[in-house]
This record gives C-alpha cells, structure tokens and sequence, in this order.
C-alpha cells in the first residue's frame, strides 16, 4: 500500500506566529553516536537554567513510540484532547524540557515493519505504509509539513534544540531530505557534528563529513563535539588539531563516557545487541529478541529491580531452562516476527516453559502471539493472510486499519494498585479468553473495563497496555505474584535523577554559554 498523496492529507492549521526561539542542530557523523542522550541532555540544562527549550526531530525512524497531544486538534465530545504519535527519543526530550510530547516535536515517524519498508506517522497519525523507495521519492512533499511544526515550535520557546537523523554526509540522500542538512538549509540553522569516539574512526567520520558536504553545507558547521571519550585527553588533542586543520571546525568540546546513560530509555533496537550491564540475581526474565520488536523500553523497570535477571535471548539461542518468566514484547510486524519465533524454536521452548509450570507474559503485540490465530486480511503490517499462534490464551486478533491511542492512569480494580501507560495498537482482540481478564481497569470517573487475558491457572497472561510496569505498585505487586520480591525502586525518581545527572554531566564538560551564543 503506498502513502495517500502529500501534503493534502495534511489538516488545515492555522499559521505560525512570528519566531520567537534560536535554534542549533546536532547531527551525527552516523547513526547511534548519542544524539538522542546529548539533546536531551541540552533540553534539561538549558531549562534548569530558566530557558523555555523544546526539541525537534523532522524525522525518526523507530519502532519505539510515545503518546503525545495533537495541540492543533480540537477536544472530542467528551473534551478530551486527541492523541498521536511520535518517537519514544523525542518524548525523553520532552521530558527533560518538563513539557508534555508535542506531535510537531516528531513530525514524521517511520516505523519499519519489512525489511525494504515502513508505517509512516505523519504529525501522529498513520498514513499508510510505503516502500522504501516510494518513501524516498515523496519526502519532498514533507517538507511543508516538517517546517510548519519546526516554526510552531519556534514560536513558543526560548531554543529549540533540533536533532539530525543518521549521518549528515550522506549527499546522496540530499535532494529529497528533510532532517539533516537540507533542513538546515530551509530552516536556517546552525549545525554541530558529534562523533562517538568509542567506537573509533571519530577523525575520519568529520574530516570525511567536510570532504562530502558542498561549500554552503560545510559553511553552516560552527563546529564539532567529541562524544563517549574515556582516558587521558591530552592524548587525543592533537588529533583535534588535525581535524580542524584539514576543516576549519572548532572542537566546541569533549563529553566523557556517562556512565548511566543505559538507565535512560534506548531509542533504537541497536541497545539490544549490546550485553547486558549490571542485573539482578533472582527472579529470570528472558526476552526472545524479536526481529521488529517494538516499544521494548516496557522492560527498563523490571531489568532496573534489583532481584531480576533480565536476560535478551538472541536469535539462534534457546530460552534457557533455569526461565522464571517469558515475556513477549511489542512488535510492529507481529506476524512475522511469529515466524522469528519458530524459526528460533522458542516456540518449542516456550510450552516446554508452561508444561514446566513456568510464566508467560504478551505485551501489545505479545499479547497478540498468545492467541490462537493472527489475522491480517488487509495486509496492514506485511502480506495478507493469516497466522496461527502459540495458542495459549483462547483469543483471536484480526489487523485493522483504526488505529488505538490511549493515554492512560488509572486503577486496576484487580490488583488494587495504580496503572499509568498506553495503548498503542492496530489489532482487535476477541474470544472466551477475555472473560477472564487480567485488569480490570477504572479511570475514576465512571468508565471501567477489561483488558487482557489470563490463562485458567493464572500462569499465562497478556494485554495491550505499554509501561505497564513503570507503576511501583504494580510492579511489585505482579513481581510477588510470579514469587519475587520487589525492592523500593521508585521507576519514574530515578529516570528524573538520571536526567539531573545527564544535564550535570554536559554541564562540566561543555561551555554552554558558548553554545547558545552559536544558536540563531
């Protein structure tokens, strides 16, 4: 299915007021240099210093998303204020800014489901999704759009602080951008290169960077950041030197390793291929690494506990038998990463896991997994057609094209405990397993319902509902449920106090006077 034509899908909004914010733009010398961590490091100390910041990135593509308010759509009939989507990074942001997510935050949100395509959000909204190559040829037409939520933000804020994506040499891509340089352009922004020195090659990532860009594209840098340094800086100084000898670009700084950068929310699936830092010992979570796993930051509380093993189980590795509980996370191709799931045979695994009287848990599209069948007749998330699946909850799903956004905290009546998270799903859910639900959730004023489903023993259980386990209460509760205590852990302090930590830490290191002073 391709994306409808552009923009005439765009709503009707009306026009920015004057410009009121400088703007500076971080882009990469590649993808996953610390981007994400460094803006949002930026938004909390320049806010904590009085400043009104906002972060802004045209275009993200990742299968990690947050609810955020469509501010230019008017209030339903019941006066609450529609939701859209857009990337879990730029919601982090948001966050450190001490604002709630904007849609004109992340206007465009590419979510892979295949390996040559995508959804596409456009402001919050599903689109469709398009091939790669049609992608390509119709970012053009994005453009109006991603300038008009860039200057919405401009006029509401002291600085906006905009994120490039991936790398911004890459020329080729140039004629038809809409989020590195040819944004700058558009935008009129000044642009600072950060390299990841951990992983090596930081001198030829920027000399190569200059070597690529056009005269006005290299005109537009003020200057470079050196990103995850560790050991003596004197020794790599002179390496500054050259870099600036061969591009006429100041070193604006150096950032050392940050060493609980991994506390934060990971943006990309690239976190998971790391090995695992730190843990509990105790109650053993495994994690089946699903091929478009999506929205997996859902696990950051319970790997945060201290009596957890969190264990992600890569392709080609069985889920291990010393297994507490499965979880099935998020997917943005549910399908097919069933198919990952019995090409692993961790579907073997995982009924041996029950017969053993082990815990299953689904979350949103795990949750998905754990029924009976798995029905896209549209052929919404890959082909059309139909999947069985691991028949351990008795429920159905079928892919719709209506697509579910709730923000919610409430009470699960069940539990007695409070529940904050969302839904953010394209599947409907039905059958006799549903009777038994495993919340029961009221939003105190007057609407209750189930949601989910528990197997008859209690033993396998699923629902819809992301950052299910970033409620204290919850979690503790389902923690000593499954036979494992919780400890004191206040989820949502400590991500406040990395943040705090994070802005200390780009504090020490760079002049941020000096910074400002380069933003326009």
């Amino acid at each position: 299915m391709s994306v409808p034509p552009l923009p005439l899908d765009l709503p009707r909004l009306p026009a920015a007021g004057p410009r009121r914010a400088r703007a500076l733009m971080i882009q990469g010398t590649s993808s996953d240099v610390g981007k994400s961590m460094v803006v949002a490091g930026l938004c909390r100390a320049y806010t904590r210093r009085g400043l009104v910041v906002r972060p802004f990135k045209a275009q993200n593509m990742s299968n990690n998303a947050a609810i955020a308010l469509d501010s230019d759509a008017p209030p339903g009939p019941d006066g609450t204020v529609p939701k859209g989507e857009i990337g879990r990074a730029q919601a982090l942001q948001a966050r450190a800014c001490g604002v709630l997510p904007s849609i004109h935050m992340n206007p465009v949100l590419l979510k892979p489901q295949t390996e040559v395509g995508s959804q596409v959000v456009l402001r919050g909204q599903v689109l469709g999704s398009c091939p790669a190559r049609d992608y390509h040829l119709m970012r053009r037409s994005l453009m109006p759009a991603v300038l008009d939520s860039f200057h919405r933000l401009t006029t509401e804020a002291d600085l906006v602080l905009v994120e490039g994506a991936g790398s911004g040499a890459e020329v080729y891509l140039r004629s038809t951008d809409i989020t590195n340089m040819r944004l700058a352009e558009s935008a009129d922004l000044p642009v600072v290169l950060l390299s990841d020195i951990d992983r090596g090659g930081t001198m030829a990532a920027i000399v190569g960077s200059h070597a690529l860009l056009s005269q006005p594209d290299r005109d537009r840098v003020v200057g470079y950041l050196i990103n995850k340094f560790r050991g003596d800086w004197s020794i790599f100084e002179p390496a500054c030197t050259t870099i600036t000898e061969h591009t006429g670009w100041p070193c604006l700084g150096m950032l050392r390793w940050f060493n609980a950068a991994e506390t934060l929310p990971a943006e990309d699936s690239l976190a998971l291929e790391r090995p695992a830092e730190g843990g509990g010992r105790g109650l053993v979570i495994s994690v089946p690494r699903l091929l478009r796993v999506a929205n997996f930051d859902d696990l950051d509380p319970l790997s945060a506990e201290a009596g957890v093993e969190l264990r992600w189980v890569q392709p080609g590795q069985p889920i291990a038998a010393d297994t507490d509980v499965v979880i099935l996370p998020g997917s943005k191709a549910t399908r097919t990463d069933l198919a990952v799931l019995r090409e692993n045979g961790w579907d073997i695994d995982i009924h041996a896991h029950v017969r053993r009287g082990g815990r299953v848990v689904g979350l949103c599209a795990g949750f998905q997994m754990l029924g009976r069948v798995l029905r896209d007749p549209d052929g919404i998330e890959g082909p059309p057609g139909e999947t069985e699946g691991l028949g351990l909850l008795d429920v159905e799903t079928t892919i719709g094209r209506e697509k579910t956004l709730i923000d919610m905290d409430v009470t699960d009546r069940l539990s007695g405990c409070r529940v904050t998270g969302y839904e953010m799903h394209m599947g409907r859910t039905q059958g006799p397993g549903l009777a038994r639900p495993w919340l029961c959730l009221d939003d105190g004023q007057g609407r209750v319902r189930d949601e989910g489903a528990r197997s008859a023993d209690g033993r396998v259980m699923g629902a819809y509902v992301h950052g299910l386990f970033g409620a204290d209460a919850f979690r503790a509760h389902w923690l000593n449920e499954v036979g494992a205590r919780a400890s004191a852990l206040d989820y949502e302090h400590r991500v406040e106090t990395t943040l705090d930590a994070l802005a200390d830490h780009i504090e020490a290191h760079l002049d941020l006077d000096a910074l400002l002073a380069l933003a326009r």
